[in-house]
């Protein structure tokens, strides 16, 4: 027996290895096993089994075949479903299969094989021999700190050169004979908790032992009494006696003490609450109905549901899930922002109680497989989650809502750089399930989408409560400028506003979608700039920590006291962010209460929902964010909403910009009036007559997506082409650019059809990250299949002239041309 394995590394192909007789009975597609790959011990995924390697497509007499060390699973951790669904995305997002079937299982279940070193006799005797000038070499270095232990692990190599210097250090060094190198193999970072239990067995001893005493007594009539066996140290401290007094009454006969499985819920600290019954308007009950007639016919149907903000969508999706839980299959619901989890959770609980699992990135590893196994044995049947709970393990999906469908952040932004509601609809219509995707700002794919007849358009155009949108008023900061002769961060007209809506009682959110105090640091006698040197961007001056930082690869430094350069004292903090704004405001308004939502302040666990929480029970006056706080949060006392500046983000180049600026300002004006007062909005801008500005003061989508799909057509732009943007990267800037212009003189050459139209090479817009030059091709075409050929061919002529392709980025749908 034969297993075909996909092996999660940067190569796109599978491999085929020997099943011994001992596993082949048990191995099955979808399990783990333990292989041999480049001299290493890897994790694999078996996708097939074959009987012969013909049936294989190997010749029995031209390969010698590795055999399969170890199998994991007698029961696949990966379904046939998901199986299938992460060949889909390996085949259409250019991505190692390996790589996506390990995106599609939660993170530390596998386990690995760690690299270790030991010196040899001749190793040390080249120590001795060496010239105090060859010692100084990166090698000779590496072997010092090899002879300073029994056995190293390359991981403390790489900690002092890189990875693959490292690597390539031992390699040279086993060759020389000075090391030997060997591989153990490490258990699973994460698995399940176990814990010490306890049951009663009997209220008695067994046969004419002496009557239990007091202590003793206790213990037995508080396990009587509980419905469940109970933890040791549960039943110790209810019982307030030493664990040595239930140790006792198991040699006795009276209890059994047994390990059991513990679960870490990561919904256990909200409270149980009743689910609210809501009277549904007319066109949210046409909606459910369009919805629900479509799960009774258990057939695949796309909904784009688009609804103002505060219209309702949410509990249209409840009363879905509800449904479809009731005719005994399950639901998902993915939501783009972590942030929005807890909200969204605490309502499904109330409404799904337990039968709710939660997966996303900030839980931890063991909280994150106890919810996967959970849903994986069908105890959890509806779940919610960002991107990667599009993987999550529900057998008879019914329902997948996409929540917001138009985020960025639905783009996974390494490999498998697959997009989650793109997966969802092909995982959907591959299961036979309905999956309604909802926005009050759809993107204009989906737009496009439900107008050519792809989508069924549901609309909902009717505040709950028939309450009116915010009224929103542009503020043109050139006039602000020209009156007090300076740059303002606020203009009069936002502090008379903020000072009423606080005299009111009332809450306000301040929205800035750029975090640290200053933009950059500038010398004004000589004009440097305090830029990353990895990155081709500025480092983001962070007052609270007191360092300079890059946003891109995390490198920081101190604050200069004088510029490095010329080393002049006069340092100038050029442009605001949410930690200067949050700053401002306490100065002027020192009696509010005020708080600050963005990506540093969120870091701990759990800050995200202490913020919002704190917040949606009146506890702060302000909020300031990013664009966090734009995103489905319902906050009835919210009536003014600011909007600082937007004109950075018009300016990116990148054709969506318009599409997500108007999506933001909508959206976060949808934050303000949702309850019984009206909202106001106040946006700041440079350019006040922007279309994108002006029709989101407007809250018009349909008049925003005719002038933008006006663009799209004109300029070949999706949704009327397909994109591929290749980023070309190495540390060299001219190797780089010899690579890109190789791949795209390969496209256009092996682009037979004409149907391919390749723009570029040239530098990114971002030309420098983590320590490597990029260089970016644009490929558009209205022909995928077309493109893709033409993609594979250029691809593999590049790794047969000893490219790595690894330092080729192939993004299929960009969602940014950054």
């Amino acid at each position: 027996m034969y297993a075909e394995v996909a092996i999660p590394v940067h190569v796109h192909q599978t491999f085929t290895y020997a099943l011994p007789d001992n596993l082949a009975a048990e191995a099955q597609p979808g399990a783990r096993v333990l292989v041999t790959f480049n001299k290493q011990l890897l994790t694999g995924y078996i996708v097939a089994l074959h009987a012969t390697l013909a049936e294989a497509g190997l010749a029995e007499d031209e390969y010698e075949v590795k055999v399969v060390a170890e199998l994991f699973d007698a029961e696949p951790p990966v379904t046939p479903e998901l199986l299938e669904l992460t060949r889909w995305i390996a085949e259409y997002y250019f991505a190692p299969w390996g790589e996506a079937i390990k995106a599609c299982l939660p993170a530390g279940i596998n386990s690995e094989a760690e690299t270790f070193a030991s010196i040899t006799e001749a190793g040390r005797a080249c120590l001795r021999d060496a010239s105090p000038r060859a010692l100084l070499s990166s090698k000779m270095q590496a072997l010092a700190l090899i002879a300073e232990h029994p056995a190293i692990n390359a991981r403390e190599l790489a900690r002092e050169w890189s990875r693959s210097r490292a690597t390539a250090i031992l390699r040279e060094l086993e060759r020389a004979g000075a090391v030997t190198i060997s591989r153990k193999l490490q258990s699973a970072a994460v698995r399940t908790k176990r814990r010490q239990a306890v049951k009663l067995l009997r209220k008695t001893p067994i046969g004419n032992e002496r009557a239990p005493n007091a202590q003793q007594q206790r213990v037995i009539d508080i396990l009587a009494a509980a419905a469940e066996p109970m933890l040791v140290t549960e039943l110790a401290d209810s019982a307030d006696v030493a664990s040595s007094v239930i140790r006792t009454l198991e040699r006795r006969g009276v209890v059994e003490i047994f390990a059991q499985d513990v679960r870490r819920d990561p919904l256990a600290h909200l409270p149980d609450e009743r689910a609210e019954e809501f009277t549904l308007t007319g066109k949210q009950s046409a909606a459910l109905d369009s919805i629900t007639s479509q799960i009774e016919a258990g057939s695949y149907a796309a909904f784009l549901l688009h609804g103002l903000t505060g219209s309702g969508k949410t509990e249209v999706y409840m009363r879905a899930m509800r449904e479809t839980l009731r005719r005994g299959k399950t639901a998902l619901m993915m939501v783009p922002e972590i942030s929005l989890t807890p909200m969204f959770a605490r309502r499904l609980k109330a409404h799904f109680g337990s039968a709710i699992a939660i997966l996303h990135s900030s839980l931890s590893d063991g909280e994150r497989l106890d919810e996967w196994n959970r849903i994986r044995r069908g105890e959890a049947r509806v779940c919610i989650g960002a991107r990667s709970a599009v993987f999550a393990p529900l057998s008879d999906l019914g329902l997948i809502v996409v929540d917001e469908e138009h985020e960025a952040s639905y783009k996974q932004e390494e490999s498998p750089r697959y997009h989650a509601r793109d997966t969802a609809i092909v995982r959907a219509a591959r299961a036979g399930a309905v999956i309604v995707l909802g926005s009050a700002t759809p993107s204009m794919e989906s737009y496009h989408n439900a107008q050519t007849g792809k989508f069924r358009y549901l609309k909902l155009d009717e505040r709950i409560g028939g309450r009116a949108l915010a009224e929103v008023q542009m503020v043109d900061m050139r006039e602000v400028f020209a009156r007090h002769g300076k740059q303002q961060i606020f203009s009069d007209e936002m502090r008379e506003a903020i000072a009423e809506n606080f005299a009111r009682g009332e809450q306000t959110m301040v929205l800035l979608n750029r975090r640290g105090f200053s933009s950059y640091v500038l010398c004004r006698s000589c004009g440097h700039t305090s830029r990353c040197p990895h990155c081709d961007v500025a480092l983001t001056f962070h007052k609270i920590e007191a360092r300079i930082i890059c946003h891109y690869c995390a490198h920081q430094e101190r604050v200069p006291r004088a510029c490095p350069q010329c080393a002049g004292p006069y340092l100038y903090f050029v442009g605001e962010g949410t930690e200067q704004i949050e700053t401002l405001l306490r100065d002027s308004f020192t009696g509010m209460r005020i708080a600050r939502l963005d990506r540093d302040t969120t870091r701990r666990r759990g800050a995200f929902e202490h913020l919002l929480g704190a917040f949606a029970a009146g506890e702060l006056d302000l909020l300031v964010g990013t664009q966090m706080i734009a995103k489905g949060h319902d906050f009835p006392n919210v009536t003014l909403v600011c909007v600082i500046s937007v004109d950075a983000g018009l300016a990116i180049p990148d054709f969506r910009s318009a599409e997500r600026t108007f999506q933001l300002l909508t959206q976060v004006a949808g934050r303000a009036g949702r309850g019984d007062r009206a909202g106001r909005v106040l946006i700041q801008s440079y350019h006040t007559e922007h279309y994108a500005l002006e029709l989101a003061r407007a809250q018009v989508y349909e008049e925003f997506y005719k002038r933008e799909i006006h663009f799209r057509r004109e300029m070949h732009y999706p949704p009327f082409v397909s994109l591929i943007n290749l980023i070309v990267r190495h540390r060299e800037y001219n190797r780089a650019a010899e690579m890109a212009a190789e791949l795209a003189a390969r496209l256009r050459a092996f682009d037979r059809s004409g149907a391919v139209r390749v723009l570029g090479p040239a530098p990114a817009p971002l030309g420098r990250l983590k320590g490597e030059h990029r260089l970016q091709i644009l490929v558009k075409t209205r022909q995928r299949k077309r493109a893709r050929e033409a993609l594979d061919s250029a691809l593999s002529a590049m790794r047969e002239s000893g490219v790595d392709l690894r330092q080729i980025a192939v993004e299929v749908d960009p969602v940014s041309l950054m």
